[in-house]
């Protein structure tokens, strides 16, 4: 166990501090860990910062030159490598994708020197190990810990590569921070549900959820649908709307710092995805008071959403199913007023103090 009267040093390791929802996880730790007297370095592959963050900032992004050349990546490595041996720090946590083996196994068996935990954010467990079981556990099998954040994943991983390291520790959120975000103003003035992700592929399935709403009645009950997001697939999920008549009634906003004031006010929030992690975006709705529809996809929905008490689960990838669970949340006043009464408390357990307990309890770091 670590004691209170040593100064401990953790470095949280990720691509950027902006967008993404692994990205907004290291955030929040790097909050909550600076709070509890933590010294947090946030290390950082690209120069991209938009989320609220404590402690220092290494941004290697700013090291980067036109080229990107090998060279140039062999001199951020090196720079990394004394960083982290000069700092000592007793934690490193690694946020990242991980899909180049070779590169990888560098990084865990040579360049991290202390306790590593390499966070897992996804099913699709590809993304974070190499498909080769004995690959994978020459490189992890001796890792402090591997942390999935959903118990499917955990499973799946276990089961696939038989590692015996496997913790589960959901996503937290800030939810003070979120209540708080969601009051600013919100002129939108019609009835609207919401969707939210990114558009640069297509695992939100936006379309999936056009088509859904497309035949669903809300459209002619007035109630429109907002999108927040960017992406390359925007102008398709455009030209859907107009080819299924409702472009009038379909609405595309954009990426939005604050997503919170949108969510607050939607009709509820639906999450139509081909996979996921443990999707924030769900949780983040819960504590702005709106409930949820999500496909039962893998994973994330079903330890997040209780059918029919803060949400309704959808079987996985029926748009049928879908279209009718909208309808349900229109027609059913008594059972909408429930799931939304809900909402609230159904993520209290996903709270940062909850969740940053079990983070210090895993480290077994007694503050």
């Amino acid at each position: 166990m670590i004691l209170p009267n040593k100064k401990i040093k953790i470095a949280l390791i990720g691509y950027r501090l902006s967008h993404g929802g692994a990205e907004k996880v290291m955030a929040v730790l790097s909050q909550f860990f600076e709070k509890k007297g933590i010294e947090i370095h946030n290390i950082i592959v690209l120069d991209e910062v938009s989320y609220s963050y404590s402690g220092k900032l290494v941004n290697l992004g700013k090291m980067k030159n036109s080229t990107n050349g090998l060279f140039n990546k062999w001199n951020r490595l090196v720079f990394l490598n004394k960083y982290l041996g000069e700092n000592e720090f007793d934690f490193i946590i690694d946020f990242r994708f991980r899909i180049k083996p070779i590169q990888e196994l560098i990084i865990a068996k040579w360049l991290y020197k202390t306790k590593s935990i390499f966070m897992v954010h996804s099913y699709l467990i590809d993304h974070y190990m190499p498909n080769w079981s004995f690959l994978t556990r020459l490189m992890y099998g001796d890792c402090y810990k591997m942390v999935c954040v959903t118990d499917e994943s955990k499973a799946l991983i276990e089961r696939k590569h038989q590692l015996k390291n496997i913790a589960r520790i959901y996503n937290p959120i800030d939810v003070d921070a979120i209540v708080e975000k969601s009051k600013e103003l919100n002129d939108l003035p019609y009835d609207y549900i919401i969707g939210v992700g990114q558009m640069e592929t297509n695992i939100k399935q936006f379309d999936k959820l056009i088509e859904a709403y497309s035949k669903s009645i809300l459209p002619k009950s007035n109630i429109h649908l907002v999108l927040l997001g960017e992406g390359e697939r925007k102008m398709t999920l455009q030209k859907l709307a107009k080819e299924r008549n409702i472009d009038d009634k379909v609405h595309f906003l954009g990426y939005q710092n604050n997503p919170f004031k949108y969510l607050k006010k939607a009709n509820f929030f639906v999450l139509s995805s081909l996979n996921e992690g443990l999707p924030n975006v769900i949780l983040e709705s819960l504590a702005c008071g709106t409930p949820v529809v999500a496909f039962d996809c893998l994973s994330g929905p079903n330890e997040m959403i209780h059918h029919k008490e803060n949400g309704l689960l959808v079987e996985n990838q029926n748009i049928e199913k879908l279209t009718d669970a909208m309808n349900i949340f229109v027609e059913d006043g008594n059972l909408y007023r429930y799931c939304k009464q809900n909402a609230p408390h159904s993520v209290q357990s996903f709270s940062v103090l909850a969740i940053g307990q079990q983070w210090l309890d895993l480290m077994k770091i007694s503050l």
